[in-house]
């Protein structure tokens, strides 16, 4: 995909911007809400931009695609790039946004390499953002066509039908569109967009998984509250938590996510083994799949796997078990922190050694990155293959770049 020439001097330069990249992002961000502040305010994350995660991210796949471009130069990331481009159309954003980033990108580029960056780097290198952009936005507005969100928008309004507090932290909110259009399918797995306007006047957007679909246009989400204090850490899901009721309108995307389930058949022409495994609020879209295998009467072996503090923090819990049972062959393995769950509960961290994996199964792995990290590694340890281990990441992707990860 890239051109000889291109592709030797980003092979000689990548160490360099590698190792610059994280400086090379923090201008970015710096340069790009100079000049357009609205942006901060009404489409980036105020809290993993306090925080540094988004930085982390972009330089994370810029790293990533780069150095796939070296390693394969027949084939593009195609799963890195549909995770990225799903979150995108969630939110809105357009193939005309892409220039303003690379203006930006590039002077940041040549402040932190300075006399490095010389004419044939700099081409080399626009030709590996121009691959990435066009790829992403081609992907994003065909996203957006499928949901036909290029006619209507990204944004419409929803009404609260009912407001129930799962847990003291995790609020589930049934919904409905508010407009009279009819409610755009998805499928287990996937999540919306959900924009509130705060009482600074910031427009701020959060994706939250869709937990399930009832009868006609109806959808649920499940909000956890995250303490963030004076700071914009968790002042979406503090909002909602503190003013959303029954009656209130919210403003929601279409559904996206590539975090879905495969229902080919296995390599025996029978249901393939799933596995399903969670943590924390991580279980909205593993609650969701769920309802669809029992939807479908699924056949094929399902092992539910879930780590939290305690039962009364797990969220959707009593579903998360009613589900498991609708199944013919599934089988619930909860752990918590605490020593005093109950009967039956496993007490500790999430440990595979003695819950049995069938070969060929195919595992769908969502809460906090060192979890999931550590289900990985127990899933390769008992002989899942690296293609049937898909995930999900609640914020910026900071696996993205992980070689492992990819592997």
């Amino acid at each position: 995909m890239l051109t000889e020439r291109s592709a030797a001097t980003v092979r000689a330069t990548l160490p360099a911007v590698g190792a610059a990249i994280g400086e090379i992002t923090g201008q970015f961000y710096d340069r790009l809400f100079a000049d357009r502040p609205e942006l901060l305010r009404d489409l980036f994350n105020r809290g993993n931009q306090a925080a540094g995660t988004q930085r982390q991210a972009l330089a994370g796949s810029i790293a990533a695609f780069a150095g796939h471009l070296l390693d394969h130069p027949d084939s593009r990331p195609d799963a890195m790039l549909a995770r990225i481009a799903h979150k995108h159309a969630s939110l809105g954003v357009t193939r005309d946004q892409y220039a303003l980033v690379h203006r930006h990108l590039f002077a940041a580029i040549a402040d932190v390499l300075g006399e490095a960056v010389t004419p044939q780097v700099a081409e080399a290198w626009d030709e590996v953002y121009w691959l990435m952009a066009n790829a992403l936005a081609t992907t994003e507005e065909r996203l957006t066509a499928e949901q036909d969100a290029l006619a209507a928008g990204t944004w419409r309004p929803w009404e609260v039908v009912t407001r129930h507090d799962d847990t003291p932290e995790v609020a589930v909110l049934r919904l409905r569109p508010a407009d009279g259009r009819t409610a755009a399918p998805f499928r287990a797995g996937q999540y919306v967009s959900v924009r509130v306007e705060l009482p600074d006047g910031a427009r701020q957007i959060r994706q939250y998984s869709l937990t399930g679909a009832f009868e006609g246009d109806e959808r649920s989400i499940a909000v956890k509250r995250v303490p963030g204090g004076p700071g914009p850490d968790g002042e979406v899901s503090g909002h909602l938590h503190a003013r959303t009721r029954a009656g209130d309108l919210l403003d929601l995307s279409a559904p996206y996510g590539d975090l879905v389930l495969d229902h080919t058949p296995g390599a025996d022409g029978r249901p393939a083994p799933v596995l399903l495994a969670s943590a924390g609020i991580g279980c909205t879209p593993v609650v969701a799949m769920l309802g669809e295998l029992a939807e479908r009467a699924y056949q094929g072996r399902v092992t539910v796997v879930h780590g939290d503090r305690t039962p009364a923090t797990h969220p959707l819990r009593a579903l998360h078990t009613e589900l498991t049972g609708r199944l013919p062959d599934a089988e619930a393995h909860f752990w918590y922190e605490e020593p005093t769950a109950g009967p039956g509960a496993l007490t500790g961290r999430v440990d595979l050694k003695a819950v049995p994996v069938t070969p060929g199964t195919r595992a769908y792995l969502c809460g906090p990155l060192p979890f999931m990290r550590a289900v990985r590694e127990q899933l390769l340890e008992q002989g899942v293959g690296p293609a049937d281990i898909h995930y999900e990441v609640f914020g910026p992707d900071l696996w993205l770049a992980s070689a492992d990860a990819a592997a």
